[in-house]
Order: C-alpha cells, then sequence, then structure tokens
C-alpha cells in the first residue's frame, strides 16, 4: 500500500513540474518590478481591444492598449494587461486588483458612484446589427418594440436595450457570444458600438440595420479608483497631450484597420486546432495543474474534515457539519467571486486568479471528498479498530495503518470521479482571467469569429482528458484490488 501512496505523489508531483511553466510565463513577467501600471480590460471589444496574433504570438491590441501605453510611458511605468470579462472590471478596480480600467466604457452617473472617470477620449455612436435576412424588417426603433436584443452585460448597452418597451434582453460577458446568438437566431438584434461592428460585417449572415439605438455619440473614458486623484491627474495629463497633437484620431485608425486585417480564417476544425494548438496548450497546462492541485490540497482539507466529523467532540463535529454543508449547498462560481473579489474588497487581500482558482477548487473538492472519505472509514468494520488496539496501537496509529488503507481502496472510484468532475469545473475559472481551456477557446473565438469550432475543440480536449484519467484510475483500482481475489 505504501508503494501505491509513493506512486500517488510522485504522479501529483510531476503533474505540478510539468504544468507550472505557464505560470512564470503568465504571472512571471513584470512581477518583479515595483512600478507597474496595471491594466484590467474585456479583450473582445476590436478594435478598442482585442487579441490578434502577432508574430506567432498572442497579443492583446487595439486604440485602448496604446492609450495605456502612452499613460505608462508618461509614469515611467510598465504596463501589465489583466484580460476578464466585462461585468468584472468594476469590482476588480474596486477591490485593488487593476489600477484602472479601459474598455470602452462609457462614464454613465450609476459608475460614477463606485468609481472615478478621467476626461473623454473618445466617442462613438451606438447601432443596431442585424440578420442580413432581416434588415428590411427592421428599419425603426419601433420595430424592435417586443423583440428579442442582445447587448454585453454591464454595459451602456444593456441600458439602451431596457429602454426598449417590452423587449426580450439576452445579456452575455462576451461579443463575439452576443454575434452567436444573433447568427443562431436566438435573438433578433444585437447593440454595439458603430467602431465595433466594423470587424463583424466581414460576415455575411450580419450587417447593420437602419435603426440607430441612439443618435447621440457616447464617449468613452478611463476608470480609476475613486480617491485616487494622484493617477487621474496623470491620465488626464496624458488624454490632454494626445489630443493636443491629434494622436488619438491616428491611433484609432490604426487600431481599425489591424482589427479588419484579419488572415484567411481556417477553413474547418481540424485546421483551426492546428492554427491555435499553441492557445490551447497553454489552456491545458492551466486547466491540469489547477486540477491537481485542487484535489490534492482538496484531498488533505477534505481528509481532515472527514476525521473532524467522526472525532466525538460536539462542537468540533458541528463546525465540521457546517463547513461540509456550506461548501455543498452553494455554487462553486458564488464561492469563486466570494474568494476572488470579496477578500479583497472585506479584507484586502488580493489573490492572483491563479491562487483564487486554486483555493476556491481546493474548498469546493474537500467538502465532497470528505464525505467520501467519512463513507469509507464507516465502513470498515468496527472489529478492525478493536483488533488493532488489542495489539497495543494507539487509536491514531489503527486508524494510519489499518483503518485509513482499507477505507482509501473501497472509495478510490468516488476519488476519482471527484479528480474527473474538478477538471471539468475548472473551466468556471475563465470568469476572473484564468487562462485555461475555455477561456482559451474564447480568444480563439474573438480572433477567427468561428463561434462554434473553438468550443467543439474544448469540448474534445476536456473529453480526452476525463476519459484518459478515467481508464488509468481504473486500471490502478483493479492493481490494487488484485489482492483481493487471492
Amino acid at each position: 500500500m505504501k508503494k501505491h501512496y509513493r506512486y500517488t505523489a510522485l504522479l501529483l508531483l510531476m503533474l505540478v513540474l510539468l504544468t507550472g511553466f505557464p505560470v512564470q510565463a503568465a504571472y512571471g513577467a513584470g512581477s518583479q518590478s515595483e512600478n507597474t501600471l496595471v491594466l484590467g480590460t474585456s479583450a473582445d471589444f476590436a478594435p478598442y481591444e482585442f487579441h490578434k496574433t502577432i508574430n506567432g504570438k498572442d497579443q492583446i491590441v487595439g486604440f485602448d492598449i496604446d492609450i495605456a501605453d502612452e499613460i505608462a510611458k508618461d509614469m515611467g511605468a510598465k504596463l501589465i494587461i489583466e484580460d476578464m470579462s466585462f461585468d468584472a472590471l468594476l469590482p476588480a478596480l474596486q477591490s485593488g486588483r487593476v489600477d484602472l480600467v479601459i474598455s470602452g466604457m462609457t462614464p454613465t452617473d450609476e459608475r460614477r458612484k463606485s468609481i472615478d472617470f478621467s476626461d473623454n477620449y473618445y466617442q462613438s455612436k451606438q447601432v443596431l446589427m442585424v440578420r442580413t435576412e432581416d434588415k428590411e424588417r427592421y428599419k425603426s426603433m419601433d420595430s424592435m418594440k417586443g423583440e428579442k436584443i442582445g447587448a454585453q452585460k454591464g454595459s451602456v448597452q444593456e441600458e439602451i436595450a431596457r429602454s426598449i418597451p417590452e423587449a426580450v434582453i439576452t445579456s452575455l460577458d462576451r461579443i463575439p457570444d452576443l454575434v452567436l446568438q444573433l447568427q443562431t437566431k436566438r435573438i433578433n438584434a444585437v447593440i454595439l458600438e458603430d467602431t465595433v461592428a466594423v470587424g463583424y460585417l466581414q460576415n455575411s449572415a450580419v450587417t447593420l440595420a437602419e435603426a440607430v439605438p441612439d443618435d447621440a455619440p457616447v464617449q468613452a473614458a478611463i476608470g480609476i479608483r475613486k480617491g485616487n486623484t494622484e493617477l487621474l491627474t496623470k491620465v488626464n495629463s496624458t488624454i490632454a497631450h494626445l489630443k493636443s497633437e491629434n494622436r488619438i484620431t491616428e491611433i484609432v485608425k490604426q487600431a481599425s484597420m489591424l482589427s479588419v486585417d484579419k488572415p484567411q480564417s481556417p477553413g474547418n476544425i481540424f485546421t483551426i486546432f492546428w492554427e491555435y494548438r499553441s492557445y490551447y496548450a497553454l489552456g491545458l497546462g492551466y486547466t491540469l495543474l489547477l486540477s491537481a492541485l485542487g484535489v490534492l490540497f482538496g484531498f488533505i482539507i477534505g481528509l481532515t474534515i472527514s476525521l473532524l466529523r467522526m472525532s466525538g467532540i460536539r462542537a468540533i463535529t458541528l463546525l465540521s457539519t457546517t463547513y461540509v454543508e456550506i461548501l455543498r449547498g452553494t455554487p462553486m462560481l458564488a464561492q469563486l467571486l466570494i474568494i476572488h473579489y470579496g477578500l479583497a474588497l472585506t479584507l484586502g487581500i488580493n489573490f492572483t486568479p491563479l491562487q483564487s482558482g486554486i483555493i476556491t477548487l481546493s474548498l469546493n473538492s474537500s467538502a465532497y471528498l470528505a464525505e467520501i472519505f467519512r463513507a469509507g472509514i464507516q465502513g470498515v468494520d468496527r472489529g478492525q479498530m478493536e483488533a488493532a488496539r488489542s495489539l497495543g496501537m494507539s487509536r491514531w496509529l489503527a486508524m494510519r495503518h489499518v483503518i485509513l488503507p482499507q477505507a482509501f481502496k473501497s472509495v478510490l472510484p468516488a476519488i476519482g470521479n471527484e479528480f474527473i468532475t474538478i477538471i471539468k469545473e475548472s473551466s468556471i475559472i475563465s470568469v476572473i482571467g484564468m487562462a485555461d481551456i475555455m477561456y482559451q477557446a474564447g480568444v480563439v473565438k474573438n480572433i477567427t469569429y468561428k463561434g462554434l469550432s473553438p468550443l467543439i475543440i474544448s469540448a474534445a480536449i476536456y473529453f480526452v482528458l476525463t476519459f484518459t484519467l478515467s481508464k488509468l484510475l481504473g486500471a490502478w483500482e483493479r492493481r490494487m484490488g488484485a489482492s483481493d481475489h487471492r
């Protein structure tokens, strides 16, 4: 049995070492520099900010990024970009995870209550994107009454959609997902900015309708944490000199040309996978790392909690039972957001996306593993403990050398199922900007404007992972159970 434990420990160590390299590559840069400027953005909003492969490397570009570069240059700081969903930008700014937010954000009165805004640096109009076949159907805003309309979650476009009488609104984090909803006829129109819509007009399936939601130009400004007047002054100074030199117009023009200058999209799912294999490889590394460490720490915590539940001490049993019930009775997404944003807002504890992901997966997994271990331990015949104690063993030694080895063998299939579940559930970590498989699938969607193929590829990768793991666990289980048939 000890040999099996050594094999398990070695396997987990190899997973950590093999998949640890992306962490240094993605988070090591700039972490040692004190003079940094951390930018929060949602990089699916071309030409403001978007992913693009340049010289074989994925980069976040756009005129918002160019403006942020100018701000960092004037401050003598190094720019660090944090990509996340649009509705996560304000919590990230308020919690101090990022220094400023540049994401084509409109300085509404509601937003000004929670953050400060710089001077406006750009203005645009809101337009309505519809399917080409419906262009003649939607010619005025009155024609949108009672229709299904899509808008980015937490955006000014969502507010415009809510002002349309009886409209059925679908709010999603990413623009490509809204366009996919439009193409699959789940919604009939998408409200977005004219500069953003340009990139999607290459797809003949969509076009711009004459029904313009808002004729007045909409301003874009930079979000800064309330009270940070020093940074606000520096940002406004950079915006002022960019405007005086008429450089913002040139920056916008260059970014717009870059966003529409797309290479020929791969023709099928196999060429898409091969073309963007490096994206999925990076996501695979993070997924394996999150899953391995989540199960490892979950295993340790879960075993501890299960032993505490059976301690016989009423207060300890009550606390451990409460721990299990709370974690099993609340969604993992809620736990993730509380750990990533809630602790930062209330206690000032700022975890990186990787740390928040590992902590969330570990705690959530531990609650289920605790019940699995408890069932396994209680399934061992009581006579085993009595026999061990009669031989002079302490209760702890009997538990360690007699009870737990038998319990582990009986619950190994359930532990394996939990590992497989964690691999799949780790996909929710992408909502806080963790570059796992699902996050990379979103990046590929943004680059290729292919809504379905990147998702099928990610699903296939998850299937290969879980199927391979289930077969390995099955082989290990048969090997451990070989002695039962002697």
